[in-house]
């Protein structure tokens, strides 16, 4: 991301770069503690782990959370959904690895025990849990006041599945000229909500919340209250076709694309391909943010990418619904960006 189009960004306190340097210092300490059995390295959507070599199976695990769409919650008084976006975000990123849920566990932080809050938020996790075939094995309810305030909380999931050996995804294996496929989002999914809250400052004035989006039909506080969509069921019946797949989350194109790729490679990305839903273009209208930040911060309606060898293509778009050719493959020198949005 330019300095110029990570201004609105970092001005409402995320700084993608200084993510991205503690990611590379992080993945330094995470690699001293590696053993026998490790099999992904720092950065992959999810971790794979052989934990018995006489198994035709490696485990895959993930962790992530909401993040600030809790406010967004809060705002509204809705926190039923919340927990059907942390099982979701959480299957997508184990879904690149091709694995499959097995279980699943849940964190809640928050200044006091509110069973009504606790309940709700738990029924969304169950529904998610139910929907993509996971069970919800255990979790945390930490009472920490002092360090949450008043309504605030925290939502954190952590995932376990499993793949066949043979049939674990190696972005390694993709080639110069695979194409890429794009897969509609919900809406935001669970990135973008620091500088929505900023734009429409709905943590001081929740009524904005409630203001129609043009051409969506429902109030800017549903439609950010989407929740993040798995694309589990979407991709199970054509993951023998599959050769990657790039979970489009934090970072957006930029950061999520060049790690379904192999060394080398790079994406070029045609924008005009798809339309990007009404709620995206009110945010930027809103907030008047620069398109290219656009791209760099929300998945833009294109949730999940897929990579397939091009005579997969025509199989695929005629099974994935909403599906559409979003670019492809292309070799890369190594300098500047491996991601080229064209015609932005």
């Amino acid at each position: 991301m330019t300095e110029v189009s990570a201004k609105a960004y970092a001005a409402a306190g995320v700084d993608l770069d200084a993510a991205a340097r503690v990611k590379l210092r992080i993945g330094d300490i995470a690699r001293s503690t590696y053993a026998e059995g490790v099999v992904s390295a720092p950065g992959a959507f999810g971790g794979v782990f052989d934990a018995d070599p006489n198994s035709e199976y490696l485990m895959v695990a993930s962790t992530d959370s909401v993040g600030t769409k809790l406010r967004i919650a809060q705002a509204m008084q809705k926190h039923d959904t919340i927990g059907i976006d942390i099982v979701n975000h959480c299957v997508n990123d184990i879904l690149p690895a091709g694995a499959e849920p097995l279980f699943f566990l849940d964190y809640i932080g928050l200044d006091g025990y509110d069973d009504d809050l606790i309940a709700e938020i738990l029924t969304g996790v169950a529904a998610g849990c139910v929907e993509n075939g996971c069970a919800l094995i255990g979790g945390e309810t930490a009472s920490l006041p002092g360090v949450y305030h008043g309504d605030d909380y925290d939502l954190v999931g952590f995932i376990v599945g499993r793949v066949r050996r043979d049939q674990l995804l190696r972005p390694d294996k993709t080639n110069a000229g695979d194409a890429l496929i794009g897969l509609p989002s919900s809406g935001l999914h669970t990135n973008g909500y620091s500088l929505v809250r900023s734009i429409f400052n709905s943590d001081d004035e929740p009524s904005a919340l409630d203001v129609e989006v043009p051409e969506d039909g429902r109030s800017l506080g549903e439609a950010l209250l989407a929740p993040h969509k798995s694309y589990l069921g979407q991709l199970r019946p054509v993951m023998n076709r599959v050769k990657s797949l790039a979970h489009i989350t934090g970072g957006s194109f930029e950061k999520n694309v060049p790690r379904a790729l192999a060394p080398g490679l790079g994406a070029q990305l045609d924008v005009k391909s798809w339309m990007p839903p009404p709620l995206f273009h009110y945010i930027q209208e809103q907030g008047d943010i620069e398109i290219e930040e656009m791209y760099n911060v929300f998945n833009m309606g294109a949730g999940m990418i897929v990579c397939v060898d091009p005579s997969d293509v025509d199989h695929l778009l005629n099974e994935l619904e909403g599906a559409w050719v979003i670019g492809e493959a292309k070799l890369h020198d190594g300098v500047g960006s491996k991601v080229e949005l064209r015609r932005l």
